[in-house]
């Protein structure tokens, strides 16, 4: 089991003793279907609207587990509506479409399973009105527009080669004057190009990155085996290939990987981070890694990038030279939906393309 879904589980399980019963039945029906973080979203999308309820006076309860389902079934359109209002407008942090949208829908699956899949003790629906029934949730994210939102985001063509160079040699000489951080520079350059480079060609999340470990790698066949996001079979590690340009680059992190960063025997992740005055050194962690790409592409002069978005680089360069489908098995997405992002970003260079063939 990775190292993420572990700690979301302990969580999820923390959490979910403070719910109402039927939203903890609501839980068990969804584990074999949903992985621990989607679950634990839910709960919190849950602690908010059954604390605003609670705070509007739409219930009685004096806590979270005792809002009843007569609440639920009894609540008007307005009181639908002026939620919404709330997570749009409170002054504290107002919540994206997005974040609202999914807030929404997750009310959704809870109330549908409420009226339509559980049953009491008569077989009668536990809820007898669902009021987010009514409910539309338009949807927000199309592929265009997250497509139009990234154009000019990502490296594109030899961008993706020169970030890598840039981290093993030109960001040392901006930062030469700058002690602390020149030291940092030359005690992590080849672990920084290497997660870079390793992500710009293979695609992977930041999460897979994280839980790798070194039994995951097999270097002379440029394979790993990582947890995929949304895969709950917790004893099957999909196969994820990487291009040649990244196996120069885990060769020379793995030759320095023990003795540099004091790895201790026992630690089984790949990479290591060892911090100021540790004894041994330890995996790194997931802000780790997105802090130290952001802190080199801000030099690099695109402030914009971001470990995701090296990904989304490795995609729309992947897609140019495959179809859609190769795109979508390597990226682990769930559906084409999703990879077609991608068919969008890489409009242009089809157009040029045909352009060119027209010319000839």
């Amino acid at each position: 089991m990775s190292i993420q879904k572990n700690n979301d589980r302990k969580h999820l399980d923390q959490r979910v003793v403070h719910m109402p019963w039927f939203v903890q039945q609501f839980i068990d029906y969804k584990r074999p279907d949903l992985s621990p973080s989607t679950l634990l979203e839910y709960i919190r999308d849950y602690e908010s609207f059954f604390g605003w309820l609670r705070a509007e006076g739409l219930s009685a309860a004096d806590s979270n587990a005792n809002i009843t389902l007569l609440e639920l079934e009894t609540l008007h359109m307005d009181s639908i509506v002026g939620y919404r209002l709330y997570l749009t407008t409170r002054a504290e942090s107002a919540n994206s479409r997005v974040t609202v949208s999914r807030k929404l829908s997750a009310l959704r699956s809870l109330f549908h399973y409420l009226s339509q899949i559980a049953e009491d003790e008569n077989f009668y629906p536990l809820l007898k009105r669902n009021i987010m029934a009514k409910v539309e949730i338009k949807r927000i994210h199309k592929p265009k527009d997250t497509a139009a939102k990234l154009k000019g985001k990502i490296l594109e063509e030899e961008e993706l080669l020169e970030f890598v160079g840039y981290i093993y040699e030109g960001y040392g000489r901006d930062v030469e004057s700058n002690k602390q951080a020149y030291y940092s520079f030359q005690q992590n350059r080849e672990r920084d190009a290497c997660i870079a480079s390793l992500i710009l060609n293979s695609g992977l999340r930041v999460s897979e990155v994280v839980n790798l470990n070194i039994d995951d790698l097999d270097i002379n066949n440029k394979l790993l085996y990582v947890y995929r996001k949304g895969n709950n079979d917790e004893t099957f590690k999909t196969p994820v290939y990487f291009r040649e340009q990244a196996k120069d680059d885990l060769a020379q992190y793995l030759s320095l990987r023990q003795i540099r960063y004091k790895t201790p025997k026992r630690e089984k992740a790949l990479f290591i981070a060892l911090p100021n005055g540790a004894n041994e050194g330890k995996r790194m962690t997931k802000r780790a890694i997105q802090e130290m790409i952001i802190k080199y592409a801000k030099r690099f002069g695109k402030p914009y990038l971001t470990v995701h978005k090296l990904r989304h680089s490795f995609a729309t360069d992947y897609y140019l030279q495959n179809d859609i489908y190769k795109t979508k098995e390597q990226l682990g997405h769930a559906s084409t939906e999703t990879t077609e992002v991608y068919a969008h970003l890489t409009d242009k260079t089809m157009s040029e393309a045909i352009e060119r063939r027209q010319d000839s």
